[in-house]
C-alpha cells in the first residue's frame, strides 16, 4: 500500500512539476518548442529521482524502532528505566 501511495504521489508531483517547468521555460526562452522540450525532460528526470527518494525514506522509516521499544516498558514501572536512557518521567517519593 505504501508503494502505491508513493507511486500516486510521484505521478501527481510529475503533473504539477510539468506545468510549472513549462511556464518557467516559456517565460525564459519565449519559445514554445523549447519550453515543451525542457518541461518534458527535466520533470521526467525529477520524477524518477523523486520516486527513488521517497522509496529510500520509506525504507528508513520502516527500520526505525518504534516509540514503544525496550525503554518504554521499563519507564512504565515505578522505577527508572534500566536500559541506560534517561527518563523524563520522575518517580515521586
Amino acid at each position: 500500500m505504501a508503494r502505491y501511495r508513493t507511486l500516486l504521489k510521484t505521478v501527481s508531483y510529475y503533473g504539477v512539476h510539468l506545468v510549472v517547468a513549462a511556464g518557467v521555460a516559456y517565460a525564459v526562452t519565449g519559445d514554445g518548442v523549447a519550453a515543451l522540450t525542457l518541461s518534458l525532460l527535466e520533470p521526467t528526470v525529477q520524477m524518477l529521482f523523486f520516486y527513488l527518494h521517497e522509496t529510500l525514506w520509506e525504507r528508513q522509516a520502516q527500520r526505525r524502532p518504534s516509540a514503544a521499544g525496550p525503554c518504554a516498558a521499563a519507564a512504565a514501572g515505578p522505577q527508572l528505566p534500566v536500559c541506560g536512557h534517561r527518563s523524563v518521567l520522575q518517580h515521586s517519593a
